[in-house]
């Protein structure tokens, strides 16, 4: 068993004694879709912390969603109960990258592969993916690539 796994489940139960509905409710949503993961596909798996953080960004991203959603439909209450399990979710997740930290690893990779306009932009993004891992999100990634090959 991966060592988050191992963490999300000794903390569940720690917030399930201590009465904790918020971390109980979101880590018990966390656990699920990392028990749905471990048995999606053909053959079950057991996933490793990098499988089980990307797990978990997904599931951060879609209660970011959900939270913009319910703000503009002004449904206030669960726009923060939303916000409120992200942060949870937050706590487990590697710190995500500044602007600067990104831009320079997106120079580097650019600078590797000797790439050059718009065309480009696959062959930096399998450079500089795999140096992310999870600390950004796709679309920052992909915005800062086109960004800077396209000037």
């Amino acid at each position: 068993m991966s060592a988050l796994k191992e963490k999300l489940e000794t903390d569940l139960t720690v917030a399930m004694k201590a009465r904790d509905e918020l971390r109980t409710r979101t880590l018990r949503m966390a656990l699920t879709a990392v028990k749905n993961e471990e048995v999606a596909g053909k053959q079950s798996r057991e996933l490793s912390d990098d499988d089980v953080v990307r797990v978990l960004a997904r599931e951060a991203k879609k209660r970011r969603e959900a939270a913009t959603a319910f703000g503009d439909a002004g449904r206030d209450e669960q726009a923060r109960a939303e916000r409120d399990e992200g942060a949870v979710l937050e706590e487990y997740l590697p710190a995500q990258l500044g602007e600067e930290e990104l831009a320079a690893l997106v120079a580097d990779a650019i600078a590797a592969t000797g790439a050059s306009g718009p065309r480009a932009m696959g062959q930096v993004m399998k450079v500089v993916n795999p140096k992310i891992a999870g600390r950004a999100e796709g679309g920052r990634v992909a915005a800062e690539v086109k960004r800077q090959l396209t000037t």
